[in-house]
């Protein structure tokens, strides 16, 4: 059984309560060793805490995601600084841009990506960033914040934006989207990327994979995900899932054992 880690899902999502127990044991019989959890809002950071204390294997991300941003206040922030005291997350995220949804003040969601990359420096954690339509203007913050680790989760820009992103040392993570055939540029950037630069994940319960449309995604199927770079790749799929399991660990500092510790 291949050893993978999911690099980017929201597993404590309500879509999962009716079943969390069994899509989990289905994750591990697929060999995803370890989830890493991405936050929305500070409204929901209690019950993703709650979610990865029962499983092991699972770490968690606190952050402000843009599209939640009509929850979000400045004070959050406040409590995101102390969350991450506290806490001792793996990383800060889902933070970022998006340039999709037209009612999302885009100032608005500048000042929140900004103060959540300066936390990152501060306490030397990875950024899980969102960068939907938005990619330039990412890169343009994150420029700001030299040395700042982390990834750009379901990349979808051009060849371009993906080199200027990993010159600012920041990685770029696949699901989904990559699976469906129409997806030439994408397909097309994961044949040049380098090994040590890309993650795979599944962003569980969303952007479900071209076999399973218009279903709940879940991280089950990351072996989907492997077996899809593994053959636009040519390469083993052995290869890719060593690979892609040692960036994730490096990346979030996370054990060797990722399936039996336990975050400290």
């Amino acid at each position: 059984m291949l050893a993978l880690i999911d690099s980017h899902t929201h597993f404590d999502d309500a879509s999962f309560d009716a079943d969390r127990d069994t899509a989990y044991q289905r994750a591990r019989a697929a060999g995803v060793e370890a989830q890493v959890l991405a936050a929305v809002s500070a409204r929901l950071w209690p019950k993703l805490k709650a979610v990865v204390a029962h499983y092991p294997g699972l770490y968690p991300c606190y952050g402000l995601h843009p599209a939640w941003l009509a929850e979000h206040r400045p004070e959050h922030l406040d409590d995101l600084a102390n969350w991450l005291t506290r806490e001792r997350p793996v990383a800060i995220g889902e933070c970022g841009l998006d340039g999709y949804l037209p009612e999302l003040d885009p100032d608005l969601q500048a000042e929140y990506f900004v103060e959540q990359l300066r936390l990152a420096r501060r306490h030397d954690l990875p950024v899980v960033i969102h960068a939907r339509h938005a990619v330039d203007q990412v890169i343009k913050q994150v420029r700001r914040f030299a040395g700042v680790r982390g990834m750009v989760h379901s990349f979808s820009g051009s060849v371009d934006q993906a080199r200027r992103l990993l010159d600012l040392g920041l990685l770029l993570s696949f699901g989904g989207p990559l699976t469906y055939p129409k997806a030439t540029r994408l397909r097309g950037l994961i044949k040049i990327l380098p090994l040590d630069r890309f993650l795979l994940e599944t962003d569980a319960p969303d952007q479900p994979l071209s076999t399973h449309p218009g279903q709940r995604n879940e991280p089950a199927c990351l072996a989907e995900v492997l077996a899809c770079v593994a053959e636009l790749r040519h390469a083993d799929p052995a290869e890719i899932a060593a690979a892609t399991t040692e960036n994730a660990r490096r990346l979030f500092r996370l054990p060797d054992d990722v399936a039996s510790a336990r975050p400290d």
